[in-house]
């Protein structure tokens, strides 16, 4: 029964496989299939890790998904996701996602909260396994993992699934780096990692001002074991304590922004940014970045204990926002001798900074944390 049904499996497969071009993997990616299918591979819908657990998209619980047996009905104007079996809610699971837990049916409650991001909304795929006898795994694979969400009479070998699977996850591999390099603005051709970088040590430098963004970019950092500089705005500060916390928590750096055009002093904006740093995450920073900046500014600035950022490279222009982006970056560095502070902006993307992050290891380089020595 069991080559039987491999071989239906590998049949199915071959039925939509398409020949593709064999590309270097551009960091590590997340591949979801749902019983026999792979589906499409994007930044949006991409599973990732948070707190433990693992994330996948809501949306595997619709189209192909609906085999699986499980529905899903998002609730927009109550801010909730209904999980029900066989159009039914005797068996059923509820996630707020203004809440950190989820309810059953039976008023039983799972500290596994919802993620949205980017208007997707993510759910722990381990606590939907076992309140609904669902099977799932994370294979390793060429460029990164297969998460392999199944019902249970999928008698099949997690390898050999994901063996069987492979030529799909090549068609959507590059599929994924050909939408990147049109949202980039390339022109034809297939996208690939960036040069490594042999040695370079890179203090990367971004703007915090959107949390989801924020979150997004820690993941990709946690991913590739790198760390860097987060320079947060007030309204940031304010509204993005978890992302406050789990950067402290990490090894990240923490800075402050301030606007030489605003009418309050510099030194009283970054004041009143620490004040609100101390109270998300209980603790302070010297590290600032003042735009609109005079003399004057950055005098007083430094003068009350503060250390300005002042960049070798400034990419304010340029987002880091795909593995073109990431390859010109790498070039521009190439330049520059020693340890290197790049500022880039409030555009990085995960497209941009994974590329980089992993060309940067692959040279056997490191992306640290930002320190007032080398600000």
């Amino acid at each position: 029964m069991r080559r039987k049904l491999a071989a239906l499996v590998l049949c199915l497969l071959a039925v939509f496989q398409l020949a593709a071009p064999s590309t270097r993997a551009a960091g590590d990616v997340y591949f979801t299939a749902v019983n026999k299918n792979v589906l499409s591979l994007s930044d949006a819908t991409m599973p990732f890790w948070s707190g433990g657990y693992l994330y996948v998209p809501s949306t595997i619980f619709t189209g192909v998904g609906r085999d699986l047996g499980v529905s899903c009905y998002p609730n927009i104007a109550k801010q909730t996701v209904l999980l029900y079996v066989d159009d039914t809610i005797y068996s059923s699971l509820v996630f707020d996602l203004n809440k950190d837990y989820a309810i059953d049916n039976e008023g039983n409650l799972y500290f596994q909260p919802p993620i949205q991001r980017g208007g997707v909304i993510f759910l722990p795929i381990s606590l939907i396994a076992r309140c609904f006898g669902l099977l799932y795994s994370t294979v390793e694979v060429d460029r990164g993992y297969l998460v392999w969400v199944r019902n249970t009479d999928m008698d099949l070998e997690e390898r050999y699934f994901a063996d069987a699977a492979k030529s799909r996850m090549d068609y959507e591999y590059n599929q994924y780096l050909r939408g990147q390099g049109a949202s980039s603005g390339q022109s034809g051709g297939t996208a690939d990692t960036p040069a490594a970088v042999t040695g370079r040590q890179l203090y990367l430098c971004m703007e915090a001002s959107d949390p989801a963004q924020t979150d997004a970019l820690l993941d990709t950092l946690d991913r590739y074991g790198s760390h860097g500089a987060f320079y947060c705005t007030e309204d940031f500060l304010e509204t993005g304590g978890g992302q406050l916390r789990r950067m402290s928590a990490a090894g990240h750096a923490i800075g402050l922004t301030a606007d030489g055009a605003e009418d309050r002093p510099v030194t009283e904006q970054l004041e009143e940014a620490n004040r609100l740093l101390y109270r998300a995450a209980s603790v302070k920073t010297r590290l600032a970045r003042v735009v609109n900046a005079s003399e004057e500014d950055l005098a007083a600035a430094e003068a009350a204990g503060f250390r300005c950022l002042t960049p070798d490279l400034d990419r304010t222009e340029y987002p880091l926002s795909s593995t073109a982006a990431a390859d010109t970056l790498l070039q521009r560095t190439e330049d520059l001798s020693g340890p290197t502070v790049v500022w880039l902006g409030g555009g990085t993307a995960p497209a941009g900074l994974g590329p980089l992050l992993a060309a940067v290891r692959a040279g056997e380089g490191r992306c640290l944390a930002m320190t007032e020595t080398v600000s």
